[in-house]
């Protein structure tokens, strides 16, 4: 959450001219809201259950590039299709940074009604071990999105793999 997983793999998409699929988009776009509201008016559960689903037939498109929601890679089975079918990166952010890019934002349904500094650290260590069974873990801290882009570039290529 908040580590520039779309802008990330928009211009990483670009690069390999690949499409790009942004799951979080496709939900809002099918569910005709935001995630917010989605989480608000039918819960958590019901986006699960509709990103369950969407992730799964998206991980079968070749020549894609893929931004997961933040949560998609703790569900079980999405990791391990995720794991099957593609290249993951987990796009580690120092929690400091994180607080600061989130601090303000109204678009996380996580962080509403709690304390920015307080949810995210809670979140990221509720997650980062899961996250670490990643293919690759990027160490954002100070690099810039072409430098990102790049370190991701070298380990895809030096993979022969499709991402």
């Amino acid at each position: 959450m908040g580590v520039g997983k779309s802008t990330i793999g928009k211009i990483l998409a670009k690069k390999l001219e690949y499409n790009f699929i942004d799951i979080d988009k496709l939900i809002e776009d099918k569910e005709g809201l935001s995630i917010n509201l989605i989480f608000k008016n039918k819960g958590e559960s019901h986006f699960r259950k509709i990103e369950n689903e969407m992730t799964l037939t998206e991980l079968r498109r070749e020549n894609s590039v893929i931004s997961l929601g933040g949560g998609a890679f703790l569900n079980n089975i999405i990791r391990k299709n995720t794991k099957k079918l593609s290249i993951s990166f987990w796009l580690d952010v120092p929690i400091e940074e994180l607080i600061k890019r989130l601090r303000k934002s109204k678009q996380r349904p996580l962080l509403l009604k709690q304390k920015t500094s307080e949810a995210v650290k809670k979140i990221y260590f509720e997650r980062k071990k899961i996250y670490n069974t990643a293919d690759y873990r990027i160490k954002c801290k100070s690099l810039k999105s072409e430098e990102i882009v790049n370190r991701i570039l070298n380990l895809y290529e030096k993979s022969g793999s499709q991402i």
